[in-house]
């Protein structure tokens, strides 16, 4: 089944959408990755998505991905003795390390000793996803009295987010550590770390992963931004987390961050996602807001590789509507002449390299003899990455033996995976990309596609031919 569309979608499974019939409906209306919140749910209860996505996969015949997204070190309150408190402005109110005793409308305890490590007076802090927000005005060791800035009831366990500090915190917790181990146990493609602070945090994951599936940053913090070349370099990928990124940042900012991330993993040959309240509306309307399509048009507009949807699939009352609408936007756009100018008027740097010198003449030739595809042969999907890199105006046809690099490059930009048999010669190799070309609907008898790929077969990263061939009758 051929996707249309260049950019992809990333869309959560959860209750409103685990059946099979769910799963299939999401995939046919468009999306190409499926998003496993660890957050939520029990391990069961993501072992029978992840085998109803791959249920899904060959029936359709097209690889499918799935993104495991650890919970990461989230930092809460304990809790009250009558379960809520509402907080005045301007009155004082204690944080400390005493999370047995309940709290009550004058303190509450926060077992997170790294906080009290790390902040300073005249620091804020924001409870609840920042509806309320405190003052520091003196902290210790093990408490922080501060004052009420911004009020409103504060219940139990609700989230706490230190703007501006950075925690001595593992990126990754028991929790996760159990997660991640199950969630490689089931093959899952991609694995997403939640609150990346420093590059740090990337190579740790990546000693445990070993290579068993893409790493992805998430970027909700804003001392991530500081270091935000090195974490790029540390990843696979990186999505643009505006929920948490929105809580501790002015929202004004976020816009001009999201786009200048984008484009930083647009120049390294990153994929990206941007993610988080895409078409929030839709988990109870049928149809997005005027500004949510604005705001998907948006990233599609800086070339991410990917949008998410979060809850909108999870658990609202339309799943499938969510995504059909998503992928028309990312049509409509793509079809914008403007889109075009857009994706051509960022320039990209290139390593002084045979391979990238011929991703970037494949896209060059493609256009100049308006190619019906390019048909790049890729074991470790860093050719394809290469091709997709230059944002070509020709659909490009990624044929592999490895099914693991076909469901990973389906989070890419423009990317087609599709399963093939080895080839032992070059003339067998330009063979099979004019059949897979055909066979897929990408041409038609006579038109000509441009092939890359790397001589010796199967080495990683070693594009060093570039073919001009036509599709025979």
């Amino acid at each position: 089944m051929r996707r249309l569309a260049s950019t992809r979608i990333l869309a959560t499974l959860g209750p409103a959408s685990s059946s099979i019939e769910k799963v299939r409906a999401l995939a046919q209306a468009g999306a190409d990755v499926f998003r496993l919140n660890f957050s939520h749910g029990s391990h069961e209860d993501h072992a029978a998505r992840y085998e109803t996505v791959r249920a899904v996969e060959a029936e359709l015949g097209r690889p499918l991905g799935i993104l495991a997204d650890l919970q990461g070190p989230k930092l809460r309150i304990s809790t009250f003795a009558g379960d809520k408190v509402t907080l005045t402005p301007g009155q004082p109110f204690r944080l400390d390390l005493d999370v047995k005793t309940p709290g009550d409308a004058t303190r509450v305890g926060m077992a997170h000793p790294e906080i009290f490590e790390a902040i300073e007076p005249g620091q804020d802090l924001l409870l609840d996803d920042g509806k309320v927000r405190l003052r520091i005005e003196a902290c210790g060791k093990d408490f922080a009295d501060t004052r009420v800035i911004t009020g409103g009831p504060l219940s139990n366990r609700k989230g706490v987010n230190v703007p501006h500090a950075v925690l001595n915190l593992a990126a990754l917790t028991e929790k996760d550590r159990r997660d991640l181990d199950f969630a490689l146990t089931l093959g899952v493609d991609w694995v997403a770390l939640s609150f990346v602070q420093r590059a740090d945090d990337m190579a740790e994951a990546r000693k445990l992963v070993q290579g068993r599936a893409g790493v992805l940053a998430k970027l909700e913090k804003p001392s991530a931004i500081q270091c935000l070349d090195e974490i790029i370099e540390m990843s696979d990928a990186l999505m643009v987390a505006r929920g948490d990124l929105g809580v501790e940042m002015p929202p004004e900012d976020v816009p001009a961050l999201q786009r200048r991330i984008v484009r930083a993993c647009r120049r390294a040959g990153k994929p990206v996602v941007v993610a988080t309240q895409m078409l929030e509306s839709m988990i109870t309307a049928p149809t997005p807001t005027r500004a949510e399509a604005s705001d998907v048009a948006t990233a599609v507009y800086d070339g991410a590789d990917a949008v998410m949807l979060s809850a909108e699939t999870a658990s609202g009352d339309w799943p499938i509507e969510a995504v059909s609408i998503m992928n028309r936007i990312i049509l409509r756009v793509e079809s914008d002449e403007l889109y075009r100018k857009l994706m051509n008027a960022d320039p990209i740097s290139h390593d002084s390299s045979s391979s990238d010198a011929i991703s970037a003449a494949a896209s060059q030739v493609a256009e100049s003899i308006n190619a019906a595809a390019i048909v790049t042969f890729t074991s470790s999907g860093l050719t394809a990455l290469r091709v997709a890199h230059e944002r070509p105006a020709t659909p490009i046809l990624a044929l592999t033996q490895v099914q693991a690099t076909a469901r990973r490059l389906s989070l890419v930009w423009g990317m087609h995976p599709v399963l093939c048999r080895d080839c032992t010669n070059f003339e067998e190799m330009v063979q099979i990309a004019c059949d897979m070309a055909r066979l897929k609907g990408f041409a038609d008898p006579m038109d000509k596609i441009v092939v890359t790929a790397g001589v010796p077969f199967g080495t990683p990263g070693a594009t060093n031919i570039l073919r001009v061939a036509r599709v025979e009758e």
